[in-house]
């Protein structure tokens, strides 16, 4: 017996938002209709897919089994789709990504006038987050993350090198003088970052020196926070470069021990799937982040 592809479509869908009416307003379609072409294909393969509450909807075993083997199938025939119609025109859709917020408002936003001018018909959804993704579950098309990244079933194209400063206000350093030396650093307030993990970001010195700021006035998750704290005279923080420099250059912050203090560096990494044929609107946005990152290094 043949399963139509759109009661195939709409398990899918269903699986990926997580719910009849979330699935509908992607489609387009009334939530009763999503819910009867489910039904259909449950009835179809003669197993149930979901399990059903007045409050929740969960895959079953062989909900989660069918997702994972009819998902590529139509990721294929969408890049298919897309490739036709790339083949007419610009390229054309969605294409999601997730991105750390403070490297989505300083690096990328910046750049979407100029995405947009270049591929008017290309819709961009942008989730601000810093969390493990998974690109299955989640149905990301593009992330971008910080620092080393280790999973070998992802494709991870280089953008940038981010890269740290020792900082604080001038005001700070005027009221409680400039260090000479890391040891000096045990006298004054230090701003610190700790990361999900929970481990503290290290600041590092010449000679092998490590500092590791856990008895800081002041520890934040967020680099962004971090840096405003520095800005407002709270103590010594390490900060990014690329969030630290305009404030250099307008003589709010001064550098920290600039002779002896080694920057840490983090690599910033576009990564999607390994995928046989990558859809071209996803392919242009993907293409369009590294040159634009790479124009701006040179």
């Amino acid at each position: 017996m043949k399963t139509p592809l759109k009661h195939i479509a709409a398990f899918v869908q269903t699986a990926h938002s997580g719910s009849f009416t979330a699935a509908a307003e992607q489609q387009n379609v009334s939530p009763a209709a999503v819910s009867k072409s489910v039904g259909i294909l449950e009835q179809s393969l003669g197993v149930r897919l979901f399990n059903r509450t007045t409050r929740s909807l969960s895959l079953t075993a062989e909900g989660e089994e069918f997702l994972n083997q009819v998902r590529p199938a139509l990721e294929m025939l969408e890049a298919a789709a897309d490739t036709l119609k790339a083949a007419q025109s610009t390229p054309v859709g969605k294409v999601r990504i997730s991105l750390p917020a403070v490297i989505g408002r300083h690096l990328i936003m910046p750049l979407l006038p100029e995405l947009h001018r270049r591929y008017p018909n290309i819709q961009l959804e942008l989730d601000f987050n810093d969390r493990v993704i998974d690109f299955v579950k989640d149905g990301y098309d593009l992330v971008i993350r910080g620092g080393v990244i280790e999973e070998s079933s992802l494709i991870a194209r280089p953008l940038m090198t981010m890269t740290t400063t020792l900082v604080a206000a001038a005001g700070y350093l005027e009221h409680n003088g400039m260090p000479q030396s890391a040891a000096d650093l045990v006298k004054h307030s230090l701003i610190a970052r700790r990361f999900p993990n929970g481990k503290y970001q290290l600041w590092h010195f010449q000679n092998g020196q490590t500092i590791e700021p856990e008895q800081a006035v002041l520890t934040c998750s967020d680099p962004e926070a971090v840096l405003e704290a520095a800005l407002q005279g709270l103590g010594v923080a390490e900060a990014a470069d690329y969030l630290a420099q305009p404030y250099l250059d307008g003589g709010r912050l001064q550098r920290v021990l600039p002779d002896v203090y080694q920057k840490n560096a983090f690599p910033l990494v576009l990564q999607y799937p390994h995928r046989t044929q990558l859809a071209p609107r996803v392919k242009a946005v993907a293409d369009f982040l590294v040159e634009a990152f790479q124009k701006s290094a040179g």
